[in-house]
């Protein structure tokens, strides 16, 4: 049953945010293929696909602003309207650092030592889950806003931030994982190139400790 506030105020502000948060997760998708790319050595469909990433980074950029000039002010919704901007900017975070990582590869032609490629895509490919996770929560935003943030609806979004919780705790027991590997080499690997590829590994995680930060806010807005 819809609220009727909804039924006022006609068309729901919660679309924008989905439609922004959709980009910001696709922009955390291409790493995927990003990786590869620059794992087999072919660094000009890498840097296209950076270029692909820093398109889409650009056009949750524009949402966002689109969005904080144009949510209504007055506009009584079961949310604070300043709670919804705050899970905006967390989602522009993780377009953001998306773009960051391509960035940083690119730029320095920065490989990771072979024993550590499989193990960082297996460590993004979970980041990247904990991004798909906060996607599908922030997908429920609108039949919560129509339930007016009661009944089962609410009971299966906590359920999906306890999954994005577990998630996050995956990647940060594979990221400490990886810096042991790292750490265990570091002295036969140029000194520089360490340090970057310990940013990499960091911004990786990154992914993960955002995603988690949208689902935090998601679950703020679930209990007030």
């Amino acid at each position: 049953m819809k609220s009727p506030m909804l039924n006022l105020f006609g068309r729901s502000p919660i679309k924008p945010l989905q439609k922004h948060m959709s980009t910001a997760f696709k922009c955390a998708q291409h790493l995927i293929p990003f990786f590869n790319a620059v794992f087999a050595g072919d660094w000009e469909n890498a840097s296209h696909i950076r270029d692909e990433i820093s398109k889409l980074e650009k056009e949750a950029d524009d949402m966002k602003k689109d969005i904080r000039l144009h949510l209504p002010k007055g506009l009584f919704l079961p949310v604070p309207r300043t709670d919804l901007l705050e899970v905006l900017s967390m989602q522009d975070r993780l377009a953001n650092r998306a773009k960051d990582i391509t960035g940083i590869v690119v730029g320095r032609k920065l490989l990771l030592p072979d024993n550590l490629k499989k193990l960082y895509q297996q460590f993004l490919a979970r980041c990247i889950d904990a991004a798909a996770q906060a996607h599908k929560a922030i997908n429920e935003l609108d039949e919560l806003l129509e339930t007016g943030f009661k009944g089962i609806e609410v009971k299966l979004v906590e359920e999906m931030i306890v999954e994005l919780h577990q998630i996050e705790h995956d990647t940060d027991e594979m990221q400490i994982e990886i810096r042991k590997i790292l750490f265990a080499q570091e002295d036969t690997l140029n000194p520089v190139t360490v340090i970057f590829l310990y940013k990499l590994i960091e911004w990786t995680g990154d992914l993960a400790d955002r995603a988690e930060n949208v689902g935090g806010q998601l679950l703020l807005l679930l209990a007030r």
